[in-house]
């Protein structure tokens, strides 16, 4: 849910110049990605900011629904696995429809109190990674809530990735992350009000 093996910038002019400021639109008004200072040991790293029409609340209980079927349904997952929760922090495996035919297994630690969920790779090396880490931090505003994912990462080609203007590139991942989750959350709506119910 929380990682990938992918990343983006773009090729038309206005990406170009937003570039040269450190910042990417993906075409969408209300998804912005920036490429930020990455790691001291290299890599890259993205900035994505983006808006769910959706109460903070609800979106908590979609995010922090780590033992799900969901997320196979995103065109990048293939598979993905509840491990073990200990206290705040759980353990989670995925394989993706592209890079290395291997689980990658995440942890996840949860701070309810803050929003925040932070993320590492615990098998990066098998991953065919470097290092692979980040954070999510939610905020509530009067439209839904304001979603901040920030992420540092390393792997064979990740310039490529990274500046890759076309579908398979970070930007195409990312925006179409953020497309998936939003239409997701609108099919979710009745199972989670359901549950509040109870």
């Amino acid at each position: 849910m929380l990682g990938t093996t992918i990343l983006f910038l773009s090729l038309s002019l206005s990406d170009s110049m937003g570039a040269q400021n450190g910042q990417t639109q993906s075409g969408d008004n209300d998804i912005i990605i920036y490429q930020i200072a990455p790691d001291i040991r290299g890599g890259k790293a993205y900035k994505l900011v983006y808006l769910v029409k959706s109460p903070i609340d609800f979106y908590w209980k979609f995010k922090t629904d780590f033992d799900n079927d969901f997320l196979v349904g995103n065109k990048y997952i293939r598979e993905h696995h509840f491990i073990s929760q200990n206290g705040n922090t759980v353990i989670t495996e995925n394989k993706y429809t592209s890079g290395p035919d291997v689980y990658f297994r995440w942890q996840t630690t949860v701070f309810p109190q803050a929003r925040r969920l932070e993320f590492v790779l615990l098998n990066p090396e098998h991953c065919r990674q470097k290092f692979h880490y980040g954070y999510i931090q939610l905020e509530s505003t009067s439209e839904g809530t304001r979603v901040t994912q920030v992420a540092y990462f390393d792997f064979w080609g990740v310039s490529l990735w990274a500046n890759y203007p076309w579908v398979g590139g970070m930007k195409d991942f990312l925006s179409y992350t953020v497309r998936w989750e939003q239409e997701t959350l609108l099919n979710l709506r009745d199972r989670y009000d359901d549950e509040n119910t109870k």
